[in-house]
């Protein structure tokens, strides 16, 4: 009777120690939980009143650019570069209320450079590229240009890493810096006049000084041409099918495609009234007699 006894009071005993354990198990993953939360919110808050901040102050940098009267190929590049190094900061911030040790991630992050700076070689080179050409703007914002890989378009902001080309037909094109930095780019916008160039075929037997008095007649009719330097009407080639006539004229380079495409109407429209004739190919045949 006395073992029995003994032997209840110690399972008793055993059944309220895990009871207590599980009590403290409890209570413990309650208390982790609301620190855990309380740095999880704190985390969030500080997230969302960075961001605030963040836009503020990216808004107040643009005003103090936009005072000092900067390019805004500079502008859009400092922009980007000073909103980059504000969300790293944040980054860090709410990373550190979370309970991430930042010295230990700096040293972390350090100890990986190698890794990460082959990684990112491609973006080191674009971001070197973007200081190169804001050092010797080779073009700017607004400027027309022919960049690498047949990309044209209007320069519509340069950025850290890229520049962003507005095509004639609206799409965004993001060139890498690097690339515009390292090759060959034609800008249609920094001179400002700019030459253009028409050859047109006229049939063989017209009179070449009348067709050149109509066309240098055409030319003088139209206030956006330049006089200085003169225009040139000369006899370019004689085509298979053609009498080819080429014409150059210089005007101003905002100009320049409204001057060349309406040369081609007025061009055409007068030629039909003065009775010069445009070729077409043809093909003599030849029968051989019996």
């Amino acid at each position: 009777m006395f073992l029995s006894s003994l032997l209840n009071a110690l399972l008793a005993a055993e059944a309220e120690t895990k009871l207590i354990n599980v009590e403290q198990v409890l209570d413990k993953l309650l208390n982790w939980s609301i620190e855990a939360g309380k740095d999880i919110l704190a985390a969030l808050i500080i997230f969302i009143v960075g961001r605030f901040v963040i836009k503020q102050l990216n808004r107040l940098f643009r005003k103090i650019l936009e005072r000092r009267k900067l390019e805004v190929s500079v502008q859009t590049f400092l922009e980007s570069l000073v909103s980059l190094l504000l969300n790293l900061v944040l980054a860090f911030a709410v990373i550190s209320k979370l309970g991430v040790e930042t010295t230990s991630l700096a040293a972390l992050l350090a100890s990986a450079g190698v890794a990460v700076g082959m990684a990112l070689s491609g973006n080191l080179s674009n971001f070197a590229g973007g200081l190169i050409i804001l050092v010797f703007k080779p073009f700017k914002v607004g400027d027309y240009i022919d960049g690498p890989d047949d990309e044209s378009g209007t320069v519509k902001e340069i950025q850290i890493f890229h520049t962003v080309l507005t095509t004639l037909d609206n799409r965004l094109i993001y060139v890498p810096n690097g690339l515009l930095s390292s090759n060959a780019i034609t800008n249609y916008s920094r001179q400002e006049t700019r030459r253009a160039e028409w050859v047109f075929g006229v049939e063989y037997g017209e009179d070449f000084d009348k067709v050149k008095a109509v066309l240098q007649r055409i030319l003088d009719n139209d206030p956006r041409i330049l006089k200085d330097p003169a225009p040139l009407i000369a006899l370019g080639a004689l085509s298979a099918s053609s009498v080819d006539i080429k014409v150059r004229a210089w005007a101003k380079t905002s100009d320049y495609w409204d001057v060349y495409f309406d040369m081609n109407k007025t061009v055409y429209e007068t030629f039909n009234k003065e009775g010069i004739g445009f070729p077409f190919p043809q093909l003599t045949v030849h029968q051989a007699k019996d």
